[in-house]
């Protein structure tokens, strides 16, 4: 067995990267092959007309544990948003915001029909036991679902409906808050411990930050894979590649099918974004606003630049929505997104232009694929053969982030002589 042996990691999305970056420190030779044209796997960016486009509505949680480890925040030049929401409610906008952060809006808040006094004081406990780390103790189960927790705490049914499935809707892509409680409480506290933001140069940014540090070479675009073969991969080009090393960096359904298993892929948590340039913000101030009343396609709306003046030229407004998939919709959804909006905004929504529709079908992976929140669940599938990705962790950025290092870890562990 070879002290250092190399490396063939499958995957060049954020998990395969940090994979990559912790083995080459540790004088590891990688090989990282991915299948598309460029690094970051979900999280990338495309430059069109001067805009920044996200590849589907993303930000970044710089409260997360994992990321902060690994990132160089600095470098990446954050720029927040403010610490809450605006929902729209009842033909107007309501203030619902974090008062360590903003104690300015206080009184807005409490006075906004979006729950109860009592709910503004519950939301206070319930982000106390998030930071400490108590959710899952107060629920005793783990596993108990994102719902069931706001039942715990005594939501009120209003602040359920009109915050809460909204909001959280659009963080886990899924509108039945099944989400387990032990990834609520990861989210939940990093939304509370730290900005939400945008890198200047997009979400791209930080895949580029972690390959910035590896070797020239290292990674090698538009290499498919088909199959592992023992050792080796076979690439659909037909070349075959064997390594003392195999990680499989990929999405959940990619690392079935790579692996052989026969058995049904469960469907995955998908989004629809719409990018739209405007000659001026709708709605000032860097907010994420969400639909509070459940009706119609829109979800969420966000003016980007009014948070990073980056992502839009001089002078125009990057606006992001998020949509709701409904196959029965009529014509384009971009319509039926802009009928919606004008009743929020005005007739400035027939001015918008139309820039583009991210459809991202594996945004999240299937609840049921995640990790149950087990730190001591391995990496390691077989003899020289890993495992890392978002959905072996919380299925977020920083559940990928933190799986590649765990996945190279193990390998440190069974590879380097003590």
């Amino acid at each position: 067995m070879p002290s250092t042996p190399t490396v063939l990691i499958i995957g060049a999305g954020l998990a395969g990267l940090s994979c990559a970056r912790r083995l080459t420190n540790a004088g590891f030779t990688c090989t990282v092959l991915e299948a598309s044209d460029g690094i970051g796997g979900r999280v990338r960016t495309d430059r069109i007309e001067g805009f920044q486009l996200d590849r589907g509505f993303q930000v970044f949680l710089a409260g997360y544990p994992e990321a902060r480890e690994t990132l160089d925040y600095s470098a990446l030049e954050l720029m927040p948003f403010h610490a809450g929401a605006l929902v729209r409610h009842d033909g107007r906008f309501h203030v619902m915001s974090d008062p360590f952060r903003r104690p300015q809006d206080l009184p807005r808040m409490l006075l906004s029909p979006i729950g109860s006094f009592a709910d503004k004081f519950r939301m206070l406990r319930m982000r106390r036991d998030a930071l400490q780390q108590r959710l899952c103790s107060v629920m005793r189960d783990a596993a108990r679902p994102t719902r069931d927790v706001l039942q715990t705490y005594d939501f009120s049914d209003a602040m359920v409906r009109h915050f809460f499935r909204p909001f959280l809707s659009g963080v886990f892509l899924e509108t039945e808050l099944n989400t387990p409680c032990w990834i609520f409480e990861v989210v939940w506290a990093a939304f509370c411990r730290g900005v939400t933001a945008l890198p200047r140069d997009g979400m791209g940014a930080i895949a580029q930050q972690l390959t910035a540090t590896l070797p020239p070479g290292t990674i090698r675009l538009n290499q498919a894979v088909q199959r592992i073969q023992g050792s080796s991969v076979v690439l659909e080009s037909g070349e075959s590649i064997t390594a003392d090393v195999l990680v499989v960096a990929t999405d959940d359904a990619t690392a079935a099918r790579l692996r052989g298993e026969d058995k049904p892929i469960a469907p995955a948590r998908g989004s629809v974004t719409l990018y739209f340039d405007a000659s001026a913000a709708p709605q000032c101030g860097p907010w994420l606003i969400v639909n509070g009343d459940g009706d119609g396609v829109v979800r969420t709306v966000c003016v980007l630049s009014e948070a990073a003046p980056s992502y839009a030229p001089p002078g125009r407004a990057l606006i992001s929505v998020t949509a709701t998939e409904q196959t029965d919709l009529q014509g384009d959804i971009s319509q039926a997104v802009r009928r919606q909006l004008q009743s929020w905004f005005g007739s400035q929504v027939n001015e918008w232009r139309h820039l583009r529709t991210d459809r991202i079908q594996r945004a999240l992976p299937p609840l049921d694929a995640l990790s149950s929140g087990n730190p001591t669940t391995s990496p390691r599938l077989a003899a020289g053969l890993y495992l890392c990705g978002d959905y072996r962790e919380s299925g977020t950025l920083d559940g990928a982030l933190r799986s590649g290092r765990r996945a190279a870890e193990a390998i440190l562990d069974d590879y380097v002589q003590s």
